[in-house]
């Protein structure tokens, strides 16, 4: 019997490291309760914003899909409405992650704040309109909309300042910390 042996890199080690991190948020947040169903804080956002800022949006999107994929496998939600709803957002906001990741201006121009905001505006909104096309095609859904959207807005702004705080971007909530 023969062993299979993968070569790998550095940042397939980085990206692993950063998965299973982005994996655990996502198991704990599917475990909350939601005053809406489907709307979550979208914590493991946090790490997505921070690994495009650090490492690039190559490296972010792995991170963001390997979540999706695995995250629905182990909390049993693979390839039902949930997973596709969950993928669709993921790949909404990449998406405009990516397009403004080319907009001109000095690198990081978003920031974490604002690249967490586009994620989560595009997130909700692409999962909005899969549940709309393929799950419940009414209009009166099209109600749900604003409040879909302030809640994208409230959690987008709230994982942006983590990133932010954990990035060591902005200005201290206490003022100036003390040196070590």
């Amino acid at each position: 019997m023969t062993a299979l042996y993968f070569n790998t890199t550095r940042d397939d080690h980085r990206i692993a490291w950063l998965a299973a991190l982005a994996i655990t948020l996502h198991i704990v947040e599917s475990a909350l309760p939601s005053p809406i169903p489907g709307v979550k804080p979208g914590l493991a956002n946090i790490i997505t914003i921070i690994v495009l800022i650090q490492f690039g949006w190559s490296t972010a999107a792995w991170v963001n899909l390997l979540r999706v994929l695995v995250g629905s496998v182990l909390i049993g939600s693979f390839l039902s409405p949930t997973f596709i709803l969950s993928l669709v957002g993921a790949l909404s906001s990449l998406l405009v992650l990516r397009l403004a990741s080319w907009l001109p201006g000095p690198k990081g121009a978003f920031g974490p704040i604002g690249y967490s905001v586009l994620a989560a505006l595009a997130h909700m909104a692409g999962q909005f309109y899969t549940a709309y096309l393929l799950f419940i095609p009414h209009p009166a859904l099209f109600h749900l909309l604003p409040v879909l959207m302030t809640a994208a807005v409230i959690f987008g702004l709230t994982s942006g300042f983590i990133a932010q705080r954990i990035l060591g971007h902005g200005p201290h909530p206490l003022g100036q910390p003390s040196a070590p």
